[in-house]
């Protein structure tokens, strides 16, 4: 019996968002509204949005001895999360400035502070939680050398879940663990340099023959697109057609709904399909963790 559904390896960071009429270009400067600040970071954000669909999890992170920390610190414990893989100190907390425009795209830049110093001998040290999860999420906010500490500290039987997010060089030996990985579209031609076309799904193939057993494209309103190497050809999964507010986090929102629906046994292509409920009703509402929801808030598929 597992103890954990699922295990997130991953940031923990300060959301300070900023609202604008448009996001600025280059050399531009533009006035916004007031500033927010709110728990987030892609770890975190997938814990907390697991939590809240009533999935046992726990969350691998490190934090700074500062009012940010305790902020997350907080969040994780109101949404449910188990916070006994939290360390605190190294640095101070990791900080992501967010703008979000009238459409509810948002463009992000991220200090990484303590989620830098998230090392592989913090992994090593919590090897009980590894073994106590389902499945292990993890994404590329903190260093690759930790992401390659996961791969190898996962349990017999596990699933590995990756989002390749923000695109980073992803070592072989961590790409041919998951079990998918999941990319959006930016990530994909991140990762495959010059992809072929402007199809996505023209992308999984490819995609698929770097390693990984399993892929997820998320195509935002569109969707997703999944490839299993061992079932046949992509399949698209659609999306709840909804009013988007603010689309920050949806994306980890989704790669937790899809993790932990895998680890209770669903088709990839139906753990998806779930998981864009989660998505769409994630960009319903403003800001990251705070726009998650419960299972009785989810659209209809």
């Amino acid at each position: 019996m597992h103890e954990y559904d699922l295990l997130v390896v991953g940031s923990a960071n300060a959301d300070l968002v900023i609202g604008v009429e448009r996001r600025p270009g280059p050399g531009e400067t533009v006035l916004g509204g007031d500033l927010a600040v709110h728990p987030g970071g892609k770890g975190a954000n997938q814990a907390v949005a697991a939590a809240r669909l009533g999935a046992r999890t726990a969350l691998l992170a490190r934090v700074g001895d500062d009012d940010h920390g305790r902020l997350l610190l907080g969040s994780l414990r109101a949404a449910g999360v188990d916070p006994v893989g939290m360390l605190v100190g190294g640095a101070p907390t990791g900080v992501a400035v967010i703008t979000v425009d009238r459409s509810g795209d948002n463009s992000i830049v991220v200090s990484p502070g303590a989620n830098a110093r998230l090392a592989a001998a913090d992994v090593r040290a919590a090897g009980g939680l590894f073994g106590a999860a389902r499945v292990v999420s993890t994404q590329l906010e903190i260093p690759v050398g930790t992401v390659v500490e996961t791969v190898r500290s996962l349990a017999p039987g596990s699933r590995f879940v990756l989002n390749a997010s923000p695109p980073a060089e992803v070592p072989a030996e961590v790409l041919a663990a998951c079990d998918p990985l999941v990319v959006n579209e930016h990530e994909a031609r991140a990762l495959l340099g010059d992809p072929a076309g402007d199809d996505p799904r023209r992308w999984a193939w490819p995609l698929l023959a770097l390693g990984p057993r399993s892929v997820v494209i998320t195509l935002g309103a569109a969707g997703a697109l999944v490839a299993d190497g061992l079932s046949g050809p992509p399949v698209m999964v659609p999306s709840p057609r909804v009013e988007a507010v603010d689309t920050t986090g949806a994306g980890d929102a989704f790669t937790a709904a899809l993790a932990w629906r895998l680890g209770l046994g669903e088709p990839l292509a139906t753990a998806a399909a779930y998981a864009a409920r989660v998505g769409a009703a994630a960009v319903t509402r403003k800001g990251a963790q705070a726009s998650y929801p419960t299972e009785g808030e989810l659209p209809a598929g």
